[in-house]
Parts: structure tokens; C-alpha cells; sequence
């Protein structure tokens, strides 16, 4: 046989080795590293969302591919969403945002996060982060806030208060949860993290004009509801259409600057306000009825 012939055959067999080697262990492990996931799609369409949480955490201690665990974490979780089984599609959301966060929609998924965090906080469901309060006598709501480190409001809200009226004997939902805000003057963000560093909810804000919110960490010193507005000598009642601050008032550590609602709306997540940080009204009456004077308030640039 003509030795050219030999040595192209044997050049061709190597080439075939080779490319099986590179592309052939390639696909094995990427076979390898999605093992399980056609199975847990089908446990999750059949409504089998516990068994398919169990695969799913398996194939995590596994250390398979990360990308792919965070997309049917993420479905999993819209599944229980709809189930309304919302403490467990919370807890999932928090999974991807501390371990999976290059999902493609992690914006979506911290927003989802919020939503079901200030929704469970305001009903009655009882969590690790709350207590079910046995009302002694004598007690008062100020005093439970107090004692417990949260709001009269939030207490009234998860227990569907209508008055500040308590009886002895009577069970209420309590929070016993701490928070820390963080404001991202760069992006116009406020937010709202637990006392362990935990997302709870982020919101938009705006910040001063030209750079002129305060840098530093604060502390919540006094709130108001329907603030009055004291400008340039001038006294404008909270019922005032020219009254900037909104429906409520968060003050801070730092003479004249807090948080604050606004009567413009398009101006939240711009740079628009004389220091002050300004929310939407449903959001800072949101943030008012969670945070207790003493919150920390931490502004970046």
C-alpha cells in the first residue's frame, strides 16, 4: 500500500480521536451536569413541587451547572406562586438571589421577592421572623412595638386592627424582624435589607440634585404622618397641593434631610430633590409602617 495513503489515513483516525475527545467528553458532562432537570420539569407541571424541590436541591449539593438550577428554581417558585403556598416561593426567591444570581431575569426575580416579603409581612401568616403574641394586661401597642422592636402600624396591619384597642388574653402576629436601609444615590435605589443582610425590597427613589443627598450612615429619628412643610420661612399644611413631602415623613440624623412621599411622581428615580430622598406615597407609607425609629440608614454614592 503507497505509504502516503497509510500516514493520510492515520492523520484522518487521529483527527477523528481528538475531535471525539474535545467535543465527545464536552457533551458527556454537560449531559452530566443537567442530569435530573427533564425529570424535574415533569414533576413540576404535575403539580409534584416538594418532590421537585428535593430533585432539585440533590442536583445542587451535586454541584451541577449552576445556570440551569437557577431557571427551574425560578419556575418552581412561579409554580408555588400559583399554588398561593407564597412563604415557599418567597424562600426560593431568596435562594436565587444569594446563589444563583446570573439568571438572566434576576431583576424580575428580586421583584417578585418583594412583593411576597411585604405581602406576608402585612397578613396574618406567622414566620420565623414573627411571634404569636399573647396579650398580657396592662399591655398596650406602643408597648409591644416597643418591646419587640417594630411599629404600631405594622402590628395593626398583620392582625387587621382597626383601633389601637387590645384585650388581655388576645393573640397577635408580631414581627420581631430588624431592618437596615441601604441608598444607592448612583442608581437612585433605596433598599430595604433584613437585620442578617437579606434583600427584603427595593425601591426607587430620587436623590438630590447634583450630588447633594448626604453621604454616611444615619439613624430614623422621628416620623410623621401628613407632614408639614416648613420652607423658607413659609408653613405649608399637609393638605397643601404646594406641600412636597407627600403623605409621610421618615426623618434622619442629619438636620433637615429624611425620606419623604412626593406630589410628583415622575420625578422618582432621577436626581430631583434639594437632598432629601423622595418615594412614590404607597411606597414610603409602605416603608413607614415597617421601620422603627433607631433604623439605620446607610447613603452611598
Amino acid at each position: 500500500m503507497n505509504n502516503k495513503v497509510v500516514g493520510a489515513g492515520i492523520a484522518v483516525a487521529v483527527i477523528v480521536l481528538l475531535a471525539f475527545m474535545m467535543f465527545g467528553t464536552r457533551n458527556l458532562g454537560k449531559s452530566k451536569e443537567l442530569a435530573g432537570i427533564p425529570s424535574v420539569k415533569g414533576l413540576i407541571e404535575d403539580n409534584k413541587l416538594d418532590e421537585a424541590k428535593a430533585m432539585l436541591d440533590k442536583a445542587a449539593e451535586r454541584g451541577q451547572n449552576s445556570g440551569g438550577l437557577g431557571r427551574e428554581y425560578f419556575e418552581l417558585a412561579s409554580y408555588y406562586e400559583k399554588n398561593n403556598e407564597i412563604v415557599k416561593a418567597r424562600d426560593i426567591y431568596n435562594l436565587i438571589l444569594s446563589k444563583y444570581q446570573s439568571v438572566e431575569n434576576i431583576a424580575e426575580v428580586q421583584e417578585r421577592l418583594g412583593k411576597l416579603n411585604i405581602g406576608i409581612l402585612f397578613l396574618s401568616i406567622i414566620t420565623d421572623k414573627d411571634v404569636l403574641y399573647e396579650v398580657e394586661p396592662g399591655d398596650t401597642l406602643s408597648k409591644i412595638a416597643r418591646k419587640f422592636g417594630t411599629t404600631i402600624d405594622l402590628i395593626k396591619a398583620s392582625n387587621s386592627l382597626e383601633s389601637d384597642v387590645i384585650r388581655a388574653g388576645s393573640r397577635l402576629k408580631v414581627s420581631k424582624s430588624g431592618y437596615k436601609m441601604l441608598i444607592d444615590k448612583s442608581q437612585n435605589l433605596l433598599t430595604l435589607l433584613t437585620d442578617d443582610g437579606a434583600i427584603f425590597k427595593v425601591y426607587n427613589v430620587a436623590t438630590g440634585e447634583d450630588n447633594s443627598t448626604p453621604v454616611g450612615t444615619f439613624t430614623v429619628i422621628n416620623k410623621i404622618k401628613d407632614p408639614v412643610w416648613y420652607t423658607q420661612g413659609a408653613i405649608v399644611p399637609a393638605e397643601s397641593p404646594d406641600n412636597i413631602l407627600g403623605s409621610r415623613w421618615i426623618g434622619l440624623s442629619i438636620k433637615g434631610y429624611g425620606i419623604h412621599g412626593t406630589v410628583d411622581p415622575d420625578s422618582v428615580g432621577k436626581q430631583a430633590t434639594s437632598g432629601c430622598i423622595r418615594m412614590l406615597d404607597s411606597d414610603v407609607e409602605e416603608l413607614y409602617a415597617i421601620v422603627p425609629n433607631g433604623t439605620e440608614v446607610t447613603i452611598v454614592d
